[in-house]
């Protein structure tokens, strides 16, 4: 019972003058009370962390072995006189040319067979986010008046949304498409949505393909995801028509996987770049609004009508060595975590129709619990990838305590006792982070939960207020942010991480192969100069 209750907030919200009834005229509070982000760092499971490290050892079994070999030989030889070596090396050792031919030959091949069994690296050329024109801009005060106007709404659904709206985070200038406010009309149509994704995607990949200087046909992989609208022919079909990419392109569309498919997307195309060694892959992320758009009285399904807004973005990747010299990141790790086996996570964001039979996306009062738990696999896997040596020992050595003394620590913690179980310090192995801007409530539980800073979630406050929720573009809108600043310089590490419906979560880590000057094509342009300011505003 108490460890239910430390899940749980209260929160009084002031609901005004009462405007009829016995008491009108007097004002009305109420007390609501909400599940807080769990404290993942505190209830770390043993078996993710063992994961995590072991990618690190199967990957590093190398480095393990090499310099033993090394201090061996060098033991040796250095047990040895200069003229000693000499005389074993060329005065009593015996060799013919074939002997020699022979070795130069093997070691020739193992170096090659070396060289080829590596997977080639995965480096990002460049990346293009749209900005939709400025007509499509919405105030929160325009959105609750378009909103009324359209004749969707009931009063109470609309003070429910305003509500929603001022506490979300969002600014004044994000955009939506027009035709989900049209009067009496359903915008969730195979037209109105081929419409708002082609608008964005081909924006976005007209300025991927003019930045980069490549021409669509030299495109060999092409990812697209888009959870709610997925049409027939698919988004990648609408791209491939649209550009008159070649025949034998590897083309996928991703459906249904949420905010956090731009990850999926990028580890997709890695996968087949690897594989197929088809040179450069294309990655589009986008979501259509309209197909988000909900018109009932659900509360639950609400919520995204209040927080998702239009955004794409396109990424250009390679696993070609000679584009090294021209590409702005390489891409370190992805790790990917799935909590569809329970429940409450495959049902805490789900499309369904309501009593009225109106289609929606309802998001369940456990959504902050289980993000909470999927987060908490995710970085105790990521961690022993990325954290330094001493991190990695202070925070193995806290769990480990905490499975072997459960009691004592659940005292501790108990008690207050900071040092009863070690939160390691993410500042140390990313110089920037890009955490996907869901809303501001989940970007403070996270700031909280990691120890991290105001200036590094800047980025995820800063998108979250200029364009709002762009589902799975998000994470490309905060680094579009950090680049427009001017911030990244060569071998600084980004963190992205998003999380979305399914429940997964899944992290990707870039490394600046150079330092990234400001952009002269970006989203921020005209307003990068404004935030941090405005965020406060």
């Amino acid at each position: 019972m108490a460890r239910e209750q430390a899940l749980l907030s209260t929160e009084i919200v002031n609901r005004g003058v009462e405007p009829s009834g016995p008491d009108a005229g007097s004002p009305t509070f109420s007390v609501r009370v909400r599940r807080r982000l769990p404290d993942f760092l505190q209830s770390v499971n043993l078996k993710y962390v063992k994961l995590g490290y072991h990618y690190l050892i199967s990957h590093g079994v190398y480095l393990a072995t090499i310099p033993v070999i090394v201090l061996v030989c060098g033991a040796e030889v250095g047990s040895l006189s200069r003229d000693e070596l000499w005389r074993k090396v060329w005065g009593e050792a015996t060799y013919d040319l074939a002997t020699v031919l022979a070795f130069l030959a093997v070691l020739a091949f193992t170096i090659s067979v070396y060289i080829m069994s590596r997977p080639r690296p995965v480096y990002l050329i460049d990346f293009a986010c749209y900005k939709p024109a400025d007509e499509l801009k919405v105030s929160k005060a325009e959105f609750i008046d378009l909103a009324r106007k359209s004749g969707k709404f009931d009063e109470d659904s609309l003070a429910f949304q305003s509500r929603l709206l001022a506490k979300s985070g969002i600014g004044d200038e994000s955009y939506m498409p027009r035709c989900v406010f049209e009067p009496n009309t359903n915008c969730a149509t195979m037209k109105e949505g081929r419409a708002e994704a082609s608008a964005a995607m081909f924006a976005a990949l007209d300025e991927l393909f003019d930045k980069c200087r490549v021409r669509p046909k030299d495109v060999g992989v092409l990812v697209v995801n888009c959870s709610l609208f997925n049409p027939t022919p698919s988004l990648s079909a609408m791209i491939v028509n649209h550009y008159k990419m070649r025949g034998n392109i590897l083309s996928y569309n991703l459906g249904g996987m949420g905010c956090s498919a731009g990850v999926i997307a990028v580890d997709l195309a890695r996968d087949m770049l690897q594989a197929s060694g088809a040179g450069l892959a294309v990655v589009v992320s986008t979501e259509a609004v309209s197909f988000t758009w909900y018109a009932g009285k659900r509360r639950s399904m609400l919520i995204p009508n209040a927080f998702f807004r239009a955004g794409c973005a396109a990424v250009l990747l390679s696993n070609r060595r000679r584009d090294f010299h021209r590409a702005k990141y390489q891409l370190e790790h992805i790790v990917r975590t799935h909590k569809g086996a329970d429940d409450r996570s495959f049902r805490s964001v789900y499309q369904e129709e309501d009593e009225q039979r109106i289609k929606g996306l309802s998001i369940s009062r456990d959504l902050v619990e289980v993000g909470g738990h999927a987060l908490k696999t995710n970085i105790t896997t990521l961690g022993p990838l990325v954290l330094p040596f001493s991190e990695q020992l202070m925070f193995f050595a806290g769990v480990l305590f905490r499975h072997l003394f459960p009691t004592k620590t659940s005292a501790a913690v108990n008690e207050g006792d900071a040092s009863a179980a070690y939160i390691p310090d993410f500042k140390r192995a990313f110089e920037h982070f890009c955490m996907h801007a869901a809303s501001r409530d989940v970007l403070e539980h996270l700031q909280g939960n990691l120890g991290l800073r105001d200036a590094d979630l800047e980025a995820s406050r800063a998108a979250l207020h200029r364009f709002g929720n762009t589902s799975s573009s998000s994470i490309w809108y905060e680094l579009a942010y950090l680049e427009a600043k001017g911030r990244v310089r060569r071998g600084d590490r980004v963190w992205q991480l998003a999380f979305g419906s399914g429940f997964k979560c899944n992290s990707a880590v870039w490394r600046a192969v150079r330092r990234v000057r400001r952009p002269s094509r970006s989203p921020w342009l005209d307003s990068v100069d404004q935030y941090p300011a405005r965020i406060d505003a």
